[in-house]
């Protein structure tokens, strides 16, 4: 992870930066908003920005949002009142760090911020036989196609890939295609010149340079528009872009692997993707099986899932039950690996006593063992018309993920910017839709 710190670096904030680099971690400086603003128009690298107060936090996350550059922002002050941590987050800072810091405080923060894991947590046989399938191509330059269903890692199997590669010293950058509006996509990937488009305020570097030498991994590309593909297949075959706005080619030196929950084969032959644009990414292809062909993993998962939200809200470690496990093992899991880990979240906060019982354990929909019961909730879902059952199915979502739009477009295996155009009709409608809660992606 590479982290931009803004301010003055001595101190508790330097103590910070320390923290960081011991975490393996790349620490970048700058004194000020407008030299931190020229650091993230070169560096599109940057994961995260640590911003000193009194810096005006507002005036930062406005001046990200005019650029479109998504970075959160990590205000970091030595008063630990909690009014000055309240007014941060307002102002549009993703989480509060007080000075000075803890090595656990930096850590559980990087990994609240990020929420990446460090590590794969396997046991079943049919995701070994991925990993060892991805460790033998690691070290190939070929284009990687990885798919799967939504939840199942696979931004997790991207990082890994590059890890193992001769490009691991490289950047590795990703982009999700769906998250970033159509109209901004090619900016983001080719990155700007001052003045190509109404915001454009300055040269910006995009994604294909900010990759230089290392692995780009294009997440949702099957999101993209069918005519920025072919753009974007230019770039691969070339080996160079061009900036909007720019008159002169630029070369580049970047792996790349995409990631998809759609069936692009199918895509391609219905027109809806480019077949040459396929071909070239599939080149070699990774399928992660769903969490529910994975039944060895489900345990060891919400072990992992119940000692690292202990730990993050500082509660004590409790064990998970037989019957807990027996719950968990039955359920069907259509958000995989996210749903279970939103789960196990819930019932760590929910426990009471020394175990995680089935009394803590909230799921949706039906257990996939309950086949009768399935049967008559669909059942009774005749005479409904089918955009009903749709909105019944998002909001119900929505609810049971806090508000998190991310994590629920994840669960109903739609893209965000689908879920969010659905919310603001349901909104329009007079309907009740669940708000983001303050610091959850919205």
């Amino acid at each position: 992870m590479r982290i931009l710190i803004i301010g003055a670096l001595s101190g508790p904030l330097e103590e910070a930066a320390r923290i960081a680099r011991a975490q393996n971690e790349a620490v970048d400086h700058a004194t000020t908003l407008d030299t931190a603003l020229v650091a993230l128009r070169r560096n599109g690298s940057i994961n995260v920005v640590f911003c000193e107060l009194p810096h005006d936090i507002s005036t930062m996350v406005r001046a990200l949002a005019a650029e479109r550059i998504f970075v959160p922002v990590v205000a970091c002050g030595i008063d630990v009142n909690p009014d000055i941590a309240a007014d941060a987050i307002r102002a549009g800072a993703r989480e509060y760090l007080p000075l000075p810091p803890s090595a656990d405080m930096i850590a559980e923060l990087l990994t609240a911020v990020s929420l990446q894991q460090v590590n794969f947590v396997v046991q079943d046989r049919a995701m070994l036989d991925v990993l060892k399938l991805a460790d033998r191509i690691a070290r190939a330059e070929a284009s990687v196609l990885i798919t799967g269903e939504s939840g199942t890692g696979k931004e997790m199997v991207a990082r890994h890939l590059h890890r193992a590669s001769r490009r691991s010293a490289g950047p590795f950058v990703a982009l999700n295609c769906a998250a970033i509006p159509e109209n901004l996509l090619e900016s983001e990937l080719f990155g700007h010149e001052k003045g190509a488009f109404s915001g454009a305020l300055a040269r910006r570097i995009g994604k294909f340079e900010s990759a230089n030498g290392g692995t780009l991994l294009l997440d949702e590309i099957g999101e993209m528009d069918i005519n920025l593909q072919s753009k974007l297949l230019r770039a691969l075959q070339e080996r160079e872009i061009e900036r909007l706005g720019g008159n002169a080619p630029v070369k580049i030196d970047v792996r790349i692997l995409a990631a998809t929950n759609r069936d692009l084969a199918a895509d391609a032959a219905a027109g809806r993707f480019r077949d040459d644009l396929y071909f070239r990414l599939n080149v070699i292809r990774l399928h992660l099986p769903p969490l529910r062909d994975r039944p060895a993993d489900i345990a060891a998962l919400a072990d992992h899932f119940a000692h690292k939200y202990a730990e993050l809200n500082g509660l004590p470690h409790r064990r998970l039950t037989v019957d807990a496990y027996r719950l968990l093992e039955n359920h069907a899991w259509r958000g995989n690996v996210r749903e279970l880990e939103n789960c196990i979240h819930r019932a760590v906060l929910l426990s009471v006593g020394d175990i995680i019982g089935p009394d803590a354990i909230e799921l949706a929909g039906p257990q996939s063992h309950r086949v009768a019961s399935a049967r008559e909730e669909a059942l009774g879902l005749v005479g409904m018309r089918v955009e009903e059952v749709e909105r019944d199915l998002i909001l119900q979502t929505l609810s049971h993920t806090l508000g998190n739009r991310t994590r629920a477009a994840v669960m109903l295996g739609i893209s965000i910017r689908a879920l969010r155009n659905k919310l603001r009709d349901y909104s329009a409608q007079g309907l009740a839709v669940p708000p983001p809660v303050s610091g959850i992606a919205a």
